[in-house]
């Protein structure tokens, strides 16, 4: 596919969380149209062969550039290469951004789940419903997000943000570590996110007779998954935004009538 397919896009602004986590956001030349929780293709032109991933995008169609939150994978052909960039780099995106994750508009209660950078699709819903809500647009649409790090620092910046916007809208945010005895501070919930799902989801009223997962009852149909891939050698598909290729829980959206 020659590069006048894809559109143009410029670092503008990238901040590193860690020696592995880092948000990029990118100025695009048209910005593109999609729907909250999708996801874009980026690439890099490497001596004229475009190395490009799907990425969940973290911003609100409404916010006038793309954010990405990315985890670098050593032995991957693109992360790698998106580490080298600096303020003013350019990259690849695909004009057509495309997937699933996307609120269902027949239910009003959505349980969402996610692991490290599995929560960029989420975001980028709650943002556009916070500015949706700011605009005077009144849902009755209620959330439960669950977000899971192993540690603290794995949040980036998203924990404070979705914190302020539990705060203002009509949503609950549970973040959770796994490894507890490494944040004498944290006076959160610890335990990985299957562990402590039922617990609040329970207390909430979110159960299979209303809503959309396939374990503790939960029907195939009312789970919304995004599938990048399948692993060959795996039993189970592996979902992943954003995210390094893990058998454990990356995202999962659950939505309640």
């Amino acid at each position: 596919m020659p590069n006048a397919e894809r559109y143009s896009a410029e670092l503008i602004q990238r901040m590193d969380l860690s020696e592995r986590l880092a948000v990029f956001r990118f100025r695009v030349a048209e910005h593109p149209t999609f729907i909250s929780g999708q996801f874009a293709t980026i690439g890099i032109n490497l001596n004229g062969e475009v190395i490009e991933r799907p990425y969940s995008i973290v911003s609100s169609p409404f916010e006038p550039f793309l954010e990405f939150f990315i985890e670098l994978v050593p032995e991957g052909d693109l992360t790698p290469r998106l580490w080298e960039l600096k303020l003013g780099s350019r990259i690849l995106i695909r004009p057509r951004i495309v997937g699933q994750l996307t609120l269902a508009p027949t239910v009003k209660r959505h349980l969402m789940m996610a692991t490290l950078t599995g929560i960029a699709p989420f975001v980028s819903i709650l943002r556009t419903q916070e500015i949706e809500r700011r605009r005077g647009y009144v849902s009755d649409d209620r959330f439960l997000l669950i977000h899971g790090t192993s540690q603290v620092a794995d949040f980036g910046p998203y924990l404070d943000e979705l914190r302020q916007l539990a705060q203002a809208g009509s949503f609950t945010y549970v973040p959770t570590v796994s490894r507890p005895w490494q944040e004498p501070y944290w006076k959160g919930e610890t335990g990985r996110v299957e562990d402590i799902v039922r617990k609040h989801a329970d207390t909430l009223g979110f159960n299979h007779s209303n809503s959309i997962a396939a374990r503790a009852g939960f029907q195939k149909d009312q789970i919304k998954e995004e599938e990048y891939f399948q692993m060959e050698d795996s039993a189970s598909h592996i979902y992943v935004a954003g995210n390094k290729r893990s058998p454990t829980l990356a995202n999962q959206s659950v939505g309640i009538p």
